[in-house]
């Protein structure tokens, strides 16, 4: 919504600005969708010619990130930590060989299923049940702390992909500007051809190539830099809760409490998505 608002309020100050100034908004209308063609087709054919069709789709999504805002929500953060928890007081108390149903069918698992949400972030389950693996392989001998640094590499793989949308809005944020002055130096070029024409001619010309260059420098600045601001922070808080599942996996494997572990936990989520002392130890009542 928010996202929308500003688009709107954007265009009518700017434009509102400019007309209520004694701004003639005939010459930038008659002009913006020729200078708006070829900026916008420079910067579709520059991002064909920089990425593959599957960066490509994923640069769509970033687009889609900023209206739709994070995925996770306070409720996500709190099954997260019950079903982690869930699974390693299992492997506490009726040890490795208990978790393995669930951690290597996790679609089939009765304990998964109750996250259907959670079950649907592939990259979620494969932290949660590849970690787990190595746990029970090794028949819980490894150290902790190796076991924080598998976590961590994959967290930081998986970020370093998730992010690519948000590198990529701002590369073309950076890449507009030049792209107006394109479009500007063309009008240019267009009026030195006219150059015989009258002065009004040639004034209409020349302003319709300036709006080329307004119009790249409106579309970094005001639209693709923001739009990869917003993709970038969306990205950001739905890659928390990767930080939430590794807290509770290895807090356990230090054998510190549950109470304890599951505390750490919950007080390192972000206060909007944080839930409750209570929720958490009432949700884990009877498990």
């Amino acid at each position: 919504m928010f996202p929308v608002i500003g688009i709107v309020v954007l265009i009518l100050l700017v434009f509102g600005g400019f007309a209520m100034t004694g701004g003639n908004l005939e010459p930038v209308l008659h002009a913006l969708p020729h200078e708006m063609l070829i900026i916008g087709g420079a910067a579709v054919g520059s991002l064909i010619i920089g990425n593959s069709g599957k960066e490509l789709k994923a640069l769509g999504g970033g687009f889609g990130k900023v209206f739709k805002g994070p995925t996770y929500k306070k409720s996500d953060y709190l099954d997260c930590i019950l079903l982690v928890s869930t699974l390693m007081k299992m492997m506490r108390t009726e040890g490795p060989v208990a978790v393995e149903p669930h951690i290597e069918d996790p679609a089939s698992s009765p304990i998964f299923q109750q996250y259907p949400k959670l079950l649907k972030d592939q990259t979620l389950v494969h932290l949660i049940c590849d970690t787990l693996r190595l746990v029970v392989v090794s028949s819980g001998t490894l150290d902790p702390h190796a076991v924080e640094e598998v976590m961590d590499s994959a967290i930081k793989n998986h970020h370093h992909h998730a992010i690519k949308p948000a590198d990529g809005l701002q590369s073309l944020a950076d890449a507009l500007p030049a792209l107006g002055i394109v479009a500007a130096v063309l009008g240019v070029v267009k009026t030195m051809g006219s150059i015989d024409q009258p002065p009004a001619v040639l004034g209409a010309m020349i302003g319709s190539a300036l709006v080329g260059t307004f119009l790249g420098v409106l579309l970094a600045y005001g639209f693709v830099g923001p739009f990869a601001g917003r993709a970038r922070a969306v990205i950001e808080s739905d890659s928390a809760i990767y930080q939430t599942v590794k807290q509770l996996i290895i807090a356990s494997l230090h054998g510190h409490p549950q109470p304890l572990v599951i505390e750490a936990a919950r007080s390192g989520v972000d206060h909007d998505n944080q839930p409750s002392f209570a929720e958490v130890f009432d949700g884990m009542r009877g498990r």
